[in-house]
């Protein structure tokens, strides 16, 4: 795998491991529960919700991969470049530029 040194040479990379919808909606779905903790944690203080938020934006992300992608999650390789695809193309699918059902 190449190694890139730039988000933007990064994220056709990304996008090219989430051709199935699928897989899109799995970290939709993830993001926006994870959202929702994070969200509580600023409201609560309480850093239960910051794990939660980890792992719930993390699972889906990863049944989408293993289950319907069939491939590795980016995150092992770039968690930070993987993190800020995430949130991008979760922009993206409300902005309608992703179609995911």
């Amino acid at each position: 795998m190449e190694r890139y040194k730039t988000f933007k040479d990064f994220y056709p990379y990304y996008l090219s491991e989430h051709d199935n919808k699928y897989t899109k909606l799995m970290h939709f779905i993830g993001t926006s529960i994870g959202l929702v903790f994070l969200i509580n944690f600023f409201l609560s203080f309480n850093f239960l919700n910051l794990l939660f938020a980890l792992l719930s934006g993390y699972a889906f992300a990863w049944v989408g991969h293993f289950f319907i992608e069939k491939n590795k999650p980016a995150t092992f390789k770039y968690p930070l470049y993987s993190l800020i695809g995430d949130y991008k193309m979760y922009l993206e699918i409300l902005q309608g530029k992703h179609k995911i059902f």
